[in-house]
């Protein structure tokens, strides 16, 4: 059988013959944006202690990390994730170990991670007609953040011996929050036909409802929001949509584009045997070519944007013919990482050493770094958007909120640039390769650069509104004082006195105090209150170019209704 060498040309392999897939690895991460109840507002910068106090009523469970577990639980492969990072990063994933907890809250890691364990596979269908296939599920976790509103569903599933279409569709259609569309038989298009949760008993616990469309164009009609499919929303509960009309103590809302980014390792009988356009296929994601094409065929873009799709998209250090673990490529797209190698290599299938274990820990979480540094940027712009929706000028307590709300967002940004905004990560070639991959593609400089100018605006907005209110008050202040001058100069000159009462009863003087006090008063608020137009009088007496005609046209103008 003649075998085809990788080239830079879009080479096509015979037709009938696929590589084939021996091991197949795919994570998927979803980050979401939490909105509290309004119950649980105390709770706004701890959410996980609302699924610490639900108990047996929630099937997540806190996971204590290897690193502050029991040392049986910590192996090699923890280690190396952990030298992997630079120390103020390793602060930010694991804290400070057991010393830095019995401290104190201080020394806890800035993420905490929650577990279920009732799923054990999951059956799906990629197409109706297709044969189903069964993933096992390595694990399902819920990452929050200290401080950050925002909450990662991270599910990693594994399955051996597919076909490379097999594969590609799979990892194109499974992480779909949601149906993209439904062709003219009612299909649901771009994601599983089919998808089941199953138990370790092979019991189905939740199954999708991608082909009821009545269902989600309600949803969208009603609350122009789309709706969660139904085995997703099952996963995630007791956290519950924020449109739906489930009640939940955790309410969460979509942040970005309705498919999961995604992480997939592969091994192959021989990586070489794939072409250019399957290097393409699977860096971009965009599932398998037709079949009648014999698995090659034609891109959904154009080959003149794909030119330097080596140089943008590649990580080709390892794809060589020699090392522990020859003919390895990396592909990242920036929600998309994949990692091919070949099946017979010990080093690239080794869990505690070699590249699978790299791609489960350091990679992995390079991945969820610069994705959650993106779900942040876009959780703060939101935040933003809404604050301006809710604010109506003509009212007085919106306008409060409206301050309170840009006043946390800029607080809350400058804490997240202090604690989590990092440009180097690591000084490992690798890691740092990967790291600037991921954050190049998902742009995080400019969309950093630009939430970070909307917030300052804001906030500089805010400090001048401020400072012309403060001007406003010492301008009334002085028109005040100056025309009460007036009347204490001519009253206390020479401590002299218009009314003799000093010998009267008792009496008398407190009625002498009682009148003199209220129009004394009356004279200042009204002074106040009329305090705009006197200060223009007063303008108008200092300006020179005025005429003794206009100044007195100026004070007539304090009278006049409607002369603001």
């Amino acid at each position: 059988m003649q075998q085809n060498t990788y080239t830079l040309d879009a080479a096509v392999p015979a037709r009938g013959v696929l590589p084939h897939v021996h091991h197949l690895r795919a994570t998927l991460l979803w980050p979401l944006r939490l909105m509290p109840a309004a119950a649980h507002q105390r709770d706004r910068h701890n959410p996980w202690q609302v699924l610490r106090d639900a108990g047996d009523a929630s099937p997540w469970r806190e996971e204590v990390d290897e690193y502050t577990g029991s040392s049986d639980a910590f192996h090699e492969r923890h280690y190396n994730e952990f030298v992997s990072f630079l120390p103020y990063v390793q602060r930010f994933l694991y804290g400070e170990g057991r010393r830095g907890r019995a401290e104190g809250a201080g020394g806890e890691s800035a993420m905490h991670v929650f577990r279920r364990r009732d799923i054990a596979a999951v059956r799906v269908v990629a197409k109706a007609g297709d044969a189903p296939v069964t993933l096992q599920v390595v694990h399902t976790d819920l990452y929050f953040f200290f401080d950050v509103d925002v909450v990662m569903l991270n599910m990693e599933v594994g399955v051996d011996d597919l076909s490379l279409p097999q594969a590609q569709e799979l990892l194109y259609r499974f992480g779909r929050a949601y149906p993209g569309g439904w062709d003219a038989a009612g299909a649901a298009l771009h994601c599983m036909s089919s998808v089941e949760w199953l138990d370790a008993k092979g019991g189905v616990l939740a199954s999708s409802d991608a082909q009821q469309s009545d269902l989600f164009l309600e949803h969208v009609a009603e609350h122009r929001a789309p709706r969660i499919s139904a085995h997703w929303a099952w996963l995630m509960q007791p956290l519950v949509s924020d449109h739906s009309g489930e009640a939940g103590a955790l309410r969460f809302r979509q942040l970005e584009y309705y498919r999961m980014p995604l992480m997939a390792y592969l091994s192959l009988d021989d990586p070489r045997k794939l072409s250019r356009h399957d290097f393409m296929r699977l860096a971009l994601v965009t599932g398998a070519a037709e079949p009648a094409l014999g698995g090659s065929g034609p891109l959904p873009f154009p080959e003149d944007r794909m030119d330097d799709f080596e140089q943008r998209y590649c990580y080709d250090r390892f794809w060589v013919d020699a090392g522990s673990a020859p003919n390895t490529r990396y592909l990242c797209s920036g929600r998309s990482l994949v990692v091919v190698g070949t099946a017979d290599s010990e080093f690239f299938c080794c869990r505690d050493r070699g590249v699978l274990a790299q791609f489960r820990h350091q990679h992995f979480l390079v991945f969820l770094i610069a994705h959650f540094q993106k779900a942040a940027l876009l959780m703060f712009s939101d935040r933003l958007v809404e604050a301006l929706r809710r604010l109506d000028v003509h009212d007085v307590v919106s306008v409060k909120r409206f301050k309170r709300a840009i006043r946390a967002s800029f607080e809350g940004f400058l804490r997240f640039t202090h604690r989590y905004w990092f440009h180097e990560i690591s000084e490992q070639a690798q890691v740092r390769a990967l790291s600037r991959l991921c954050t190049t593609h998902l742009g995080l400089d400019p969309l950093y650069e630009e939430v970070k100018e909307r917030i300052a605006d804001m906030n500089t907005y805010l400090d001048a509104d401020s400072l012309r209110r403060q001007a406003n008050t010492v301008v009334r202040l002085t028109v005040v004082t100056l025309f009460g001058l007036i009347g204490t100069v001519t009253t206390g000159f020479l401590g002299m006195n218009l009314l003799a009462e000093a010998d009267s009863p008792l009496w008398k003087k407190l009625v002498w105090f009682g009148v003199v006090g209220a129009f004394t008063t009356w004279l200042t608020f009204y002074t106040m209150i009329k305090s705009k137009r006197l200060s223009d009088f007063i303008d108008a007496l200092s300006d020179e170019r005025h005429t003794l005609k206009s100044r007195l046209g100026v004070l007539a103008g304090v009278w006049k209704p409607g002369s603001d």
